[in-house]
């Protein structure tokens, strides 16, 4: 071990590969502050440092009176991207399941024509459904999909593959707007299990092939569980 490094920082680490190699996920509970003092030899206030940068981090949650536990990551998604929410789950470490709530054929109301952008209405597949990590509640979705656009997804099961991942695979697009905000938790959104008015990120998707629209997604994440992350360079205009 080498002694060069300050102890808060050996005991950040130890714990910090812990988390990460997976030996320690989350809802873990960590080795009391006197507990890690004893093991590492020193006081406890190293040990407070130590697990306190380790919070700003956000890999712990310390808790008043019950000590510190392994925190869920916030996970983060690329703004510009159509991202498949399973390999989002999975890259995190989490098992990923999905099932679908509501199904029905129609032809489009006059908000589905609004959310579609479609200037004549048509059949439509209206979904909702439901994203898991490791069996908790990850994001709603609730979809539209042009049945004008792709006629295969009427007889499409989604029984393996959730309507996006089975759009991306099936349909190629060749345009997409993002609309992101911030909602309110309400009745609609009970399958997340969330308190009434909690904090909430909506991310609403339309998708083209051509001039034809295809789809629009709108995925309610709850808000202290998500990031968006975007990267970019300075425009050379000028």
């Amino acid at each position: 071990m080498n002694r060069a490094i300050p102890i808060h920082r050996r005991i950040r680490a130890a714990i910090e590969d812990k988390i990460l190699s997976g030996d320690w996920p989350p809802g873990t509970r960590i080795p009391a502050e006197t507990e890690l003092a004893a093991t590492y030899n020193c006081a406890r206030m190293t040990v407070n440092k130590a697990l306190t940068e380790l919070a700003a981090d956000g890999l712990i949650e310390r808790r008043r009176k019950s000590g510190s536990v392994v925190k869920r990551p916030v996970l983060q998604s690329a703004v510009l991207e159509i991202h498949d929410i399973k390999a989002e789950v999975e890259a995190a470490g989490f098992a990923y399941r999905y099932r679908v709530e509501k199904r029905k054929v129609r032809n489009a109301t006059r908000p589905d024509c609004e959310r579609l952008q479609l200037e004549a209405p048509v059949s439509v597949l209206a979904l909702s459904c439901l994203h898991l990590a490791d069996d908790r509640p990850f994001c709603w979705e609730d979809r539209l999909i042009s049945l004008s656009a792709v006629p295969q997804a009427h007889d499409a099961s989604f029984t393996h593959q959730s309507p996006g991942a089975w759009l991306i695979d099936e349909v190629p697009w060749s345009a997409a707007e993002h609309r992101i905000s911030a909602v309110a938790a309400d009745a609609s959104l009970s399958a997340l299990q969330l308190a009434p008015n909690t904090p909430c990120l909506a991310i609403e998707r339309r998708t083209w092939n051509a001039e034809e629209p295809v789809t629009h997604v709108r995925l309610i994440y709850p808000g202290d569980a998500h990031a968006l992350v975007a990267r970019f360079a300075p425009s050379k205009a000028g």
